[in-house]
């Protein structure tokens, strides 16, 4: 028999033993939530609850085990819970008994993204689309709204209008391959990951036996992370639960951050609304990170108005504040980080315990040059290394075609991206250009596009434009990488990807690296020796998987996860909060929420940083809002070269004296007024300011 009180806090045995009925638990980021699950079925299982009669759904595979084996260990392997996992997987067993009250067979196929992808395509080649008129998006942007209008439960036309504005003008088009899309998969007896949740729920409305069935048996219903359910997942579980009423779900409200998923955060916050009878029980005590970490953290997030008032509290003693540091240029951002994270490890600190979280994958590149130079070894989350980017190789493979015109791998990547321009056609027009005696001119690419078929010439067309773009530039490679933007390989960069503007942003920020070289040779001898060092790099990995690296990852990658130590980088204004959040509704707030879950990795060590420019254009960005609404006192302020930066009014003196270092001659401090409100001590240089006040 298990000792409730003695193996958890008085929050945690109040749910395990009370949780009767619709129950909202507020888990905030470290207070053991899953450990309170495992225990709530632990304590069911004494109270003689049949596994058979529990549900627990999580979200991921590896939540899921980790669950299963807890709950395991807890019970000495005797128990085990068949209706334990992920919506999809309990879904699909569902649908494995019940497909045919739905149309299919029970031997049903389930696509894989990289089959609902091919099968997008043979229907955008079947509807016959002109892309003489217009680049078309590609099968996996098609393919994204398709899933975001399902998970969401809004139309096509309701998604293009909110979402994908840019391909409005396609919104028939797009209808009828979605309506192809779903009679093939029909025909094929096959189910995307989508249709598993859509057909789920179809089949638990249209079909009250089988709803009635698995309600009746399911006594007890508890889900992890509500609060990344989406309106589907939220629908499944309420009818699932609608006999019994012991509902439990947990999450935090706070660590909302996947609406671009569909995710619905008002499944949470609304949960008294649905469920009037509901009780909601808190885990406010954090076992993860010091209180000087929990002080930032929550006085960031009671910045939002639509939440659950919570305010975690430490189990941790006091440690070091968490540091801000502004920085001239994302160069000597860079130079710090990795400067402080070889400190640490000196110190003793494991690299595997080091984490550098960003909003935005572009934002560690200067980042990556630094580690590289370093041979520090890291790991990638959430993407691959800047370098091995398919969008960076397409742009450097333009410049090398231009600086070495006989450089076939990269005259093969250029065209046989555009439309129509196989690997045979390809090899046409390279075949032509190695036996031309000439040098590469506007008139022998004519001839070359001559040997092409009429729908080749489509593609051919769109490369000539790019290929003149970058030539007609100024060359150094920013200025040609400036260009190839302004082409039409930006229209092709958001035809073909969801996530078109992150690309593209990857590219600008090339640009800035590309700007420290005026010539393009040198520039692209660097950029190969970066690219050869990762190769290296990831082989020795392979090779050793047991070295230390530290994590480099996007703040959405690094949810659920934490480290010792942890820098949260390029916090400037237009980068973290996201400029295209400050337009959407509610985008503010989850941008905060991704912030609050970016300081709550940490365990015991925070460094938040910022460049005040841009190194190449000096765009003056400052830091970003919600540094500035931490209370100053919570953390240390350090800017570089030893210089004093303070954002704020003149006469605040008070906030003056208590941001400076103790000793501080307050005559030595400057104020730039009107456009400029920065402090600064005389001698030192930061400026905020316009270029052409230098």
């Amino acid at each position: 028999m298990i000792h409730f009180e003695n193996e958890l806090n008085a929050e945690q045995v109040a749910i395990v033993k009370n949780a009767s009925g619709p129950c909202l638990v507020l888990a905030g980021a470290g207070s053991g939530k899953t450990r309170t699950i495992c225990y709530r079925v632990a304590y069911l299982l004494e109270q003689g609850v049949a596994p058979k009669e529990m549900l627990l759904v999580t979200f991921t595979n590896k939540a899921a085990k980790e669950m299963t084996e807890r709950i395991q260990q807890m019970t000495q392997g005797e128990i085990r819970l068949p209706w334990s996992g992920t919506f999809h997987s309990i879904a699909c067993k569902i649908l494995k008994q019940y497909a045919p009250l739905l149309g299919y067979s029970n031997a049903f196929t389930i696509l894989d993204s990289g089959d609902s992808v091919d099968l997008i395509k043979q229907c955008i080649k079947l509807e016959g689309v002109d892309t003489k008129q217009r680049r078309f998006p590609s099968a996996r942007v098609v393919l994204s709204l398709i899933s975001f209008a399902k998970n969401a439960q809004k139309t096509i036309e309701e998604v293009l209008d909110d979402k994908y504005p840019k391909w409005l003008d396609f919104t028939d088009t797009i209808l009828r391959i979605a309506q192809e899309y779903e009679k093939r998969k029909r025909l094929a007896n096959a189910m995307d990951f989508d249709d598993l949740l859509t057909n789920m729920l179809a089949l638990l409305v249209s079909s009250p036996s089988v709803k009635e069935r698995f309600a009746h048996q399911f006594t007890h219903v508890m889900v992890d992370e509500y609060q990344d359910t989406n309106r589907v997942q939220a629908a499944i579980i309420s009818l699932l639960s609608s006999r019994h009423n012991n509902l439990l779900v947990v999450g935090d409200d706070a660590q909302s951050i996947y609406s671009f998923r569909a995710a619905n955060i008002a499944n949470i916050l609304d949960f008294e609304k649905t469920y009037n009878t509901a009780q909601i029980f808190k885990l406010e005590t954090n076992y993860r990170s010091t209180p000087n970490i929990l002080d930032v953290a929550n006085c960031v997030i009671t910045k939002n108005t639509e939440q659950y008032e919570k305010t975690l509290a430490s189990m941790q003693p006091h440690c070091s504040k968490p540091e801000l540091h502004a920085f001239a240029d994302t160069k000597e951002e860079a130079e710090f980080i990795t400067e402080t994270i070889a400190t640490l490890h000196n110190e003793g600190v494991p690299l595997s315990q080091i984490a550098v979280l960003f909003r935005a994958a572009f934002h560690s590149q200067a980042l990556e040059v630094e580690l590289v130079k370093r041979n520090i070894p890291y790991e990638y989350r959430g993407g691959v290394r800047f370098f091995e980017r398919a969008h960076i190789k397409d742009t450097l493979a333009f410049l090398r075609i231009i600086h070495n015109p006989k450089d076939e791998i990269a005259w093969n990547r250029v065209l046989t991206m555009q439309t129509g321009i196989g690997p045979a056609s390809a090899q046409k027009i390279i075949h032509a250009i190695k036996n031309s005696e000439e040098d590469i001119s506007l008139e022998t690419l004519q001839e070359c596009g001559s040997l092409l078929s009429v729908k080749a010439k489509i593609g051919w067309h769109d490369f000539m434009n790019m290929w003149q773009s970058v030539c007609n530039a100024k060359q150094e490679p920013a200025h040609m990488i400036d260009a190839l933007l302004e082409s039409k390989y930006a229209e092709y960069i958001e035809g073909e990807y969801v996530d078109y503007r992150e690309r593209l942003q990857d590219i600008e920020q090339l640009a800035t690296f590309a700007s420290a070289n005026d010539d393009l040779h040198t520039f692209l001898t660097e950029v190969t020796l970066q690219e050869n060092f990762t190769i290296a790099q990831a082989q020795k990995q392979q090779q050793n998987n047991t070295e230390e690296k530290i994590v480099l990852s996007t703040i959405h990658q690094a949810k659920g996860l934490e480290w010792h130590t942890v820098f949260v980088m390029h916090m400037s204004q237009g980068q973290f909060p996201n400029e295209r959040a400050m337009g959407e509704r509610n985008g503010i707030e989850e941008e905060r929420r991704l912030f609050y879950v970016a300081i709550t990795r940490a365990k015991k060590q925070l460094f938040f940083s910022y460049p005040i420019t841009s190194q190449r254009h000096m765009v003056m960005n400052g830091p970003s809002m919600f540094l500035e609404e931490i209370d100053k006192r919570l953390i240390e302020e350090f800017h570089f070269g030893g210089s004093t930066v303070f954002f704020g009014n003149e006469n605040d003196q008070k906030s003056l004296l208590s941001f400076t270092d103790p000793g501080d001659d307050i005559d030595n401090i400057e104020y730039i007024p009107e456009d400029e409100p920065v402090w600064s001590r005389k001698g030192k240089t930061n400026f905020l300011g316009d270029i052409n006040d230098f």
